[in-house]
């Protein structure tokens, strides 16, 4: 009955004459994260309170026909969290959350390691550690806000990011941290995620790549129809997200931070297929650029309370298709950072040889960061160096989350 409620509420977004209408499969629930402020005397109690909240959220999804994903819980910034530690004490403590997070099944992110340039660098070799050992915790950093872009932050990243690539198995430590510039706080989506505040709150996204593949599939070339369609079948579940969100609110007393319409893709559920379905051409050719446009457009138009990116995510290793069109050579950074112009992607999952160098991992992230804050505009980049392997390699890495593809060189 709520489906129908909200196709009939929804008739304003319908489709040209000329397409019929398709209709796409229910898609997962990705993420669903809740924002906490940990006391480390009580983090194991406020801990399996925001699980509460978010098995709360998970159930009413499921009412509604939507399978859930990953649950999700954010600390304070990483350097808040350890304060007053020696790192042997804070390593301890980040041990002891990763091992929580397996066995109550929530995946946890410690948000930030440098917020500011004048932030105490040594957290970022506090976490490094953490990211060489630690198989579940995810972090980031910002290298960009409204007050400018973080130079001394990218210098320390490029480092951090080195460092991990050589110290962690598969070089792999590396997927479980993001550099972000111009991202506001309380989006659901890792590993970028973080908050400043007291906490109690938690946000959404969907993984609804597969709605793009199937509206594209049928408004092939049609710009205006497949905004239109597009905005409807993403409003469609984003009301039904909010929904959710607003009765486990009421319910438990949390705040509903909003949803993420970004629709994030993961193996079949494909972006770059959508992409394709809509030019009849290999992603990264002509007409890439005004799919991508398509999308965020839409995404822009849903009429929801909208929190984190709210654009298009392209992430290369953890999409079947970009990951093959990687290999094939159809697209490279220059051109990710391009189609960032019109949506927000920056460079995600995007696998590098091993023999990169800091300097030249930071001049990609200042390159990530100038963009973003020139256009004020939410981007990320998470950059994976393989050590061991050069140009022309294949990479190992060992995730159920990632397509391994072909290393290409640096300029």
């Amino acid at each position: 009955m709520i489906r129908l409620a909200a196709l009939f509420l929804l008739g304003a977004f319908t489709c040209a004459q000329a397409h019929a209408a398709p209709t796409p499969s229910t898609p997962r629930v990705r993420a669903i994260t809740a924002f906490v402020r940990l006391d480390r005397d009580h983090y194991v109690q406020q801990i399996g309170e925001a699980m509460s909240v978010l098995n709360a959220a998970k159930d009413g999804f499921a009412k509604r026909g939507y399978q859930t994903e990953t649950v999700r819980i954010v600390t304070q910034p990483l350097a808040d969290l350890v304060r007053g530690l020696t790192d042997q004490e804070a390593l301890a403590f980040l041990r002891a959350i990763d091992e929580l997070s397996v066995k109550l099944d929530f995946v946890p992110n410690v948000g930030p390691a440098m917020l500011h340039d004048g932030d105490d660098p040594h957290v970022m070799r506090l976490l490094a550690q953490v990211l060489s050992t630690l198989p579940h915790l995810n972090a980031s950093t910002i290298i960009a806000d409204d007050d400018g872009i973080h130079w001394r932050t990218i210098r320390e990243t490029a480092k951090l990011v080195r460092y991990v690539a050589d110290h962690s198995a598969h070089s792999q430590g590396s997927f479980q941290f993001a550099a972000t510039a111009m991202l506001g706080p309380l989006g659901p989506f890792y590993p970028s995620a973080y908050h400043l505040g007291k906490g109690h709150q938690f946000s959404l996204g969907f993984e609804s790549a597969g709605v793009v593949q199937e509206v594209f599939g049928a408004t092939r070339g049609d710009f205006a129809a497949a905004v239109a369609e597009l905005t409807r079948q993403l409003t469609l579940h984003a009301r039904v997200g909010e929904e959710v969100g607003l009765q486990v609110a009421a319910s438990t007393g949390w705040i509903f931070a909003g949803v993420d319409p970004t629709p994030a893709p993961l193996g079949d559920a494909s972006i770059g297929d959508a992409i394709e379905r809509y030019t009849a051409a290999k992603f990264g050719t002509s007409g890439t650029m005004t799919a991508a446009l398509a999308i965020t457009t839409a995404v822009k138009a849903v009429k929801v309370k909208q929190v984190g990116y709210s654009g298009l995510m392209l992430p290369v290793m953890e999409d079947k298709r970009l990951a093959q069109r990687w290999a094939e050579g159809t697209y490279e950074p220059s051109a990710l950072l391009a189609f960032s112009a019109v949506c927000a992607t920056g460079l995600d999952t995007v696998p590098l040889p091993g023999d990169v160098s800091e300097a030249q991992l930071a001049r990609i992230y200042g390159d990530v960061a100038s963009l973003a804050w020139k256009w004020h505009k939410p981007l990320s980049a998470r950059l994976l160096p393989v050590t061991g392997k050069s140009a022309g390699d294949t990479t190992d890495f060992d995730s159920q989350y990632l397509f391994n593809t072909t290393l290409h060189r640096v300029d």
